[in-house]
This record gives structure tokens, C-alpha cells and sequence, in this order.
């Protein structure tokens, strides 16, 4: 048998990690974003990639994967140690916990910080005055495995009566659409997320909050660089959400799921479990006051909005967390073992919602009873 080498097509929808599928106010008319087939897009992300992207891109694309996943056997587990349970141990010189100091709680200037924003997300008309017929947009940013999940969450949270009524669940979350993507304001998923919104009856404007889960295609430098490349990423991206979404007050993120199942160079392990700490870096210059993460006025100039963790998402594996998280195999589908499968999709799915109705930054605006 032949070895299956990675055709060119293959490695553009590497793009983005997994392939899954009002306007712009620009002076010049954008394209129809919308309703360009997944190759014409693709064709544009790459005309906008830098060199060391092509570069990288080229690299995927002649990888034997046969070949790859001889020297990557699938695993049940790693041995790594979500950052939940790591807490002020180590990963490489890094310390554990989703907050700096170790700990898996903001810090409380941080977290009131958070919620005196969260009572300031109320319904918005479509200019985004402040209205009791208007809307709460919540939104997805990420790639296939993102948007994968998000859906379920939607129909959940479609079903669950305890939300409030002016919120709008949009996914912005598009297939072949990384950090690399996301992080260039010209590209068509920007110019698509604008499509999602006037289908769904509202605004940029009306956009408040939103959900990350984010990756690059195909990472191979050792840590911690392609987690600082994706921490690049991510603030790049957060710098166009608060240029497109005026009203943004909130963005929560979380890091991938379980890579070591892996059947492609995607996102394997230890990848997966090393965007955790692009998370929590990202989150700590925050809390550090760093100025291109600037979320406070009073501060100088906003940059971004307030960031916080959303629900945890790596577990090693059939190993469970200390909170009962654990993946199997049929977690992810059979032809990657990257994307989800419907039981993956419903675990994060479930944890987001759970994390929106209990989180003291979300509640206020997101269920009928933090209004009360």
C-alpha cells in the first residue's frame, strides 16, 4: 500500500484546524463573504498568511501520515496534568492553575472588575442603546471544533428556560478558521460572523460577550513557542473583536480537549494540553496590566474586554479529572480522532451552559434570575 501523503486541499483545511463549514463598513463594497464556496476562502486566507505561515503550511502539506502516526501511536493517556489539578506544581518550568499564583479563581480585584461589567450587559437595540425590547448577543469565535461544539450548546441552551429571554446565541465559529485567521481583520470570517449576525435579526452593536476556543494548524516548535505564537494570535483577534463589537464587555475562553487520540498533525498532544497555558498567559497580562489588553478606561486605552476563563476543558485522556472529566476515543470521530463526536460535542456543551448559569460574570446577564 502506498503511503497517504497529505495533498495540498488536506493541508489548507489544516488551515484551521478542522474543516467544518450587518456588513462590514468599509468604503469599498466587501465581498459576499457569505456565499463563497470553502475554496475561495480558503484562497484568501492565504493570500493574506505571512511567509513563515506559507512556510509552515508547505511543511504540513508534505507530511506522510502514515508515516506520522507510526511515530505518534494514539494513547489513552498522557500523564500530564490538567492545569485544574496541577495547581502550583509545574509543566515544564510553568506553573499550574488557570490564575496566576496557582489557583483556579480570578483574582478579586480582577473578578469585580468582571462583574460590574456583567451588570452593564443589558438588552441593546441595534444602534446599542440601552432597550427593554433589545438584545444580548452572545458569540463564538474558533475554528471546526468550535463550532462543532457551540451548536449543541445552542440547541441546549434553546431548551433551557431558565435563560433570559433577550439573549441571541450566534456562532462565529467557522470551519478552516484558526488563530492565523482570525488574528488578520481582512479575512472572510469576519466578513461571515457579519452574515450570521444580520441572519439572526441583530447587530455588532448588540454583541456583548462572547466564547473563544482557539488553535493554530499543525504546531511542532517546542514549548513554550507555538503557545506563545497562539497567545499572539489571540490578542490580535481580541484587538479586531473590540474594533467590530463596540459593545463588548465580556469574552470567555477555553483551551482544547483531549489531543492524544490524535490520527493526523492537526493539533495532537501535547498541543492540545499546552494551549492551556496560552490561555492563562493571555488572561494574566491582563490581570498584570499590560496596555494591549487594556479593558478599564480609567486605565488608558481599551484594547480588549474583560477576559476570564470559561469552562476547563483537558483532561488526560480516560483518566478522569478531579471533577469527573474523561475522554474516550469515541469522544472524537473515527476519521481523525481530532474533531468531536456527538458524545465529545455534548461534554462541552453541557459545561459551557453549566458555566454561563453558575458563573458569577455571566449569570447576571445570562439566566432570568440574575436580573432578579
Amino acid at each position: 500500500m502506498k503511503p497517504i501523503r497529505a495533498s495540498l486541499p488536506f493541508a489548507l483545511a489544516a488551515a484551521a484546524l478542522f474543516v467544518a463549514g450587518g456588513i462590514a463598513q468599509q468604503s469599498q463594497p466587501e465581498p459576499d463573504y457569505a456565499h463563497m464556496n470553502q475554496q475561495e476562502k480558503r484562497q484568501r486566507n492565504m493570500e493574506l498568511f505571512t511567509p513563515e505561515q506559507s512556510a509552515h503550511m508547505q511543511r504540513n502539506s508534505a507530511i506522510d501520515r502514515q508515516q506520522w502516526m507510526k511515530d505518534h501511536p494514539a494513547r489513552q493517556s498522557t500523564g500530564m496534568i490538567a492545569l485544574t489539578d496541577l495547581g502550583k506544581g509545574t509543566y515544564k518550568g510553568e506553573q499550574g492553575g488557570l490564575y496566576p499564583g496557582g489557583v483556579n479563581t480570578p483574582p478579586p480585584a480582577h473578578l469585580a472588575a468582571g462583574e460590574t461589567l456583567a451588570r452593564k450587559i443589558v438588552p441593546r437595540d441595534a444602534e446599542g442603546r440601552p432597550s427593554k425590547s433589545g438584545k444580548i448577543v452572545l458569540i463564538s469565535i474558533g475554528m471546526s471544533n468550535t463550532t462543532m461544539k457551540f451548536q449543541v450548546f445552542q440547541k441546549i441552551a434553546a431548551e433551557d428556560k431558565a435563560l433570559n429571554p433577550s439573549l441571541a446565541i450566534v456562532d462565529g465559529a467557522q470551519g478552516a478558521q484558526t488563530g492565523w485567521v482570525t488574528s488578520h481583520p481582512d479575512m472572510p470570517f469576519w466578513g461571515v460572523l457579519d452574515s450570521r449576525l444580520k441572519s439572526a435579526g441583530v447587530t455588532r452593536n448588540q454583541v456583548q460577550a462572547a466564547w473563544i476556543l482557539q488553535a493554530d494548524p499543525g504546531p511542532y516548535r517546542p514549548f513554550p513557542v507555538a503557545a506563545k505564537d497562539l497567545e499572539q494570535n489571540l490578542v490580535d483577534t481580541l484587538h479586531i473583536m473590540h474594533d467590530r463589537f463596540p459593545n463588548l464587555k465580556i469574552a470567555y475562553l477555553s483551551s482544547r480537549t483531549y489531543g492524544g487520540y490524535a490520527l493526523t498533525w492537526l493539533n495532537p498532544e501535547p498541543f492540545a494540553y499546552e494551549s492551556g497555558f496560552t490561555v492563562k498567559w493571555l488572561i494574566a497580562d491582563q490581570i498584570a496590566g499590560k496596555p494591549e489588553l487594556n479593558c478599564d478606561p480609567a486605565k488608558g486605552a481599551v484594547r480588549a474586554p474583560w477576559l476570564a476563563w470559561g469552562p476547563y476543558l483537558w483532561a488526560d485522556g480516560v483518566k478522569p479529572n478531579k471533577d469527573g472529566l474523561s475522554y474516550a476515543v469515541d469522544d472524537y470521530v473515527a476519521e481523525d480522532r481530532t474533531h468531536p463526536s456527538d458524545s465529545g460535542r455534548m461534554k462541552v456543551a453541557t459545561r459551557l451552559l453549566a458555566f454561563l448559569k453558575t458563573d458569577s460574570t455571566a449569570r447576571p446577564w445570562f439566566t432570568k434570575s440574575g436580573r432578579e
